[in-house]
Parts: C-alpha cells; sequence; structure tokens
C-alpha cells in the first residue's frame, strides 16, 4: 500500500465511524479550529490499528504524514502522531527539521504536545548529535514561532534524571517576558515536571528569575 493508498484508506475509515454529535463538542472544544469527524480516542484508535501495524519494520513513510497535516479533518493528524509514535525509534537529528515543519503547521497545543515527545525521544536516543540536538533546541527557543518556542521549551517534559538542566535554564531564559499565554504555560510546565526530580535545581531557578505569574505559580506547584 503506497501512502496515497494508506491516507486514503484511512480516511475512508473515519469517515464510516464518524458521529456528528461528537464531531460538535470536539470542535467546540478545539475553538472551532478545525472540523472533526467525531472520533473519540478509543473509537480512532481501533480504526487505526490495521493500518498502523507493520510499520515499525518499514522506513519512515513522512509522505503519508505530510497528507495526514494537509487534511482538513483534525483526526487525520492525529492519526499521523500515532503513526510517528510508533516508528519513534527510527527518529533522529536528521528528521527534526520534519518535526518543527509540523509543529508549524495546523498548530494548536494538542499536535504540538505530541511532537514535543518525539523531540525529547530523539535528543536522548541520538546519542552521536546530543549536542547538535541542544543546539538546534537553543535556535528553536528564539523562533518567530512560539508554537516552534514552546517545542523546545517542552522537549524535555518526562526525561527526569536524562533532562540537561543548563539547556532548560537557556532555553526558558530565552523566552522570559513573553505575554504568549502558550509560552508561559509551558515554562510553568516545563519547571513543575523537572521539579519532580530535581526540585532544588527548579527552586533555585524560580528564585532567580522574574517569571510572570503564570509561570511561578505552575512551576512552584511541587516545592
Amino acid at each position: 500500500m503506497t501512502p496515497f493508498e494508506k491516507y486514503q484508506a484511512v480516511k475512508k475509515a473515519y469517515a464510516a465511524g464518524a458521529n456528528k454529535e461528537n464531531a460538535q463538542a470536539m470542535g467546540k472544544y478545539m475553538r472551532n479550529l478545525f472540523p472533526f469527524y467525531g472520533l473519540k480516542t478509543p473509537t480512532r484508535r481501533e480504526l487505526s490499528r490495521p493500518f498502523l501495524k507493520g510499520v515499525t519494520k518499514e522506513e519512515i513513510a513522512w509522505d503519508l504524514v505530510d497528507l495526514c497535516f494537509k487534511d482538513d479533518y483534525r483526526e487525520m493528524q492525529y492519526f499521523a502522531l500515532d503513526y510517528l509514535k510508533k516508528v519513534q525509534k527510527q527518529l533522529t537529528f536528521k528528521d527534526l527539521p520534519k518535526i518543527k515543519q509540523l509543529a508549524e503547521t495546523k498548530s494548536w497545543w494538542d499536535s504540538v504536545d505530541s511532537l514535543v515527545k518525539l523531540a525529547g525521544q530523539i535528543f536522548i536516543k541520538d546519542e552521536e548529535n546530543k549536542e547538535k540536538t541542544a543546539a538546534l533546541m537553543l535556535a528553536w527557543a528564539q523562533d518567530p514561532d512560539f508554537w516552534v518556542r514552546r517545542t523546545a521549551i517542552e522537549f524535555q517534559l518526562g526525561l527526569k534524571e536524562a533532562t540537561d538542566p543548563n539547556l532548560l535554564g537557556k532555553i526558558i531564559d530565552r523566552n522570559l517576558g513573553s505575554q504568549e499565554f502558550f509560552i508561559n504555560k509551558a515554562i510553568g510546565w516545563a519547571l513543575r515536571d523537572y521539579s519532580k526530580t530535581n526540585p532544588a535545581w527548579v527552586r533555585e531557578y524560580v528564585a532567580s528569575r522574574d517569571l510572570s505569574a503564570l509561570s511561578r505559580r505552575e512551576g512552584s506547584k511541587y516545592i
């Protein structure tokens, strides 16, 4: 099955399972930014299962991902993200420009926060290019697109002891003073998450920076 054939098959399966009532509620929750088929997560994943079988044994089908991200329906972006999660062990530093491109496409917190996890996996798995990944995240931290900046701020979420606190601090420093809600929320989340692993570092960082009220409140939740 070619990428285009798989894309069409997924669309057909999703359309057949569409639920108008759910679609309206899901669209409203996402501020009506995207149309929905109305597939709740368990239903969508069940419908997706045949199309994700065996993908870990194949090369990454970026053409399929691109087709899904160009589609109007939000569930098609969710399928692409589920697909990338399946093949994430194959992702390397060279794939980060594609991750950035996706973060800039049909951007909202739901898709971007999934891409964040992929960038984090590249950081810890592609040891050979770890310094290059860190340098790229510093560049993303100053990108004109705040969704790309949010990706950089959050990309170490869940890495625990594998987190580079020096890098985290530098990335956040580049975004202090922002008036953007999604940036200040991301700063708070990143600090709160790392405080579970290294509360002393987070405590010192929060005390030494002029954080927004939102970032400070979120970041200090567990300290």
